[in-house]
């Protein structure tokens, strides 16, 4: 009994070094990106909340997935109402991350498609995809156990 308190000592000293260890990697890291001024951090804080906006990056995403025509658009994003689904259109048009294309047909016809910064926001989103996809696989196991 006492053996398996000392392995279990051991265990949980070697994972709060490995603990230290990150997090001083990931403050040198933070170091290395230099001082962030006040300018650059509203900045930030507004691409992030648009980013963050609700249906942004699904709508964003039904575009890089092949979507092109508002009804696509509305089977692609569960659960977004046509209202809603035009108004974020137009706000994704207007940050210019989405592009709207009309054609002179009978009836007119509209398309909406990624434009290449929308394609960049994709990109530099994975990321973080990653990151909620270990912290929810972190969160799992520490419910399981």
């Amino acid at each position: 009994m006492t053996n398996e308190r000392t392995d279990a000592a051991a265990d949980a000293e070697r994972v709060a070094a490995a603990q230290v260890d990150d997090l001083a990697q990931h403050r040198a890291r933070l170091h290395e990106l230099g001082h962030i001024d006040e300018a650059a951090c509203r900045r930030f804080q507004r691409d992030v909340e648009f980013t963050g906006r609700k249906w942004n990056a699904a709508i964003l995403l039904a575009g890089v997935r092949g979507a092109r025509r508002f009804s696509e658009y509305r089977m692609t994003v569960d659960g977004i109402s046509d209202r809603l689904l035009a108004a974020r259109l137009k706000e994704l048009e207007d940050e210019g991350v989405i592009e709207r294309h009309v054609r002179a047909t009978t009836p007119v016809t509209i398309t909406y498609t990624p434009s290449a910064a929308g394609l960049r926001l994709i990109e530099v989103l994975q990321p973080l995809v990653e990151w909620g996809a270990s912290r929810e696989a972190t969160r799992s196991a520490r419910d399981a156990g």
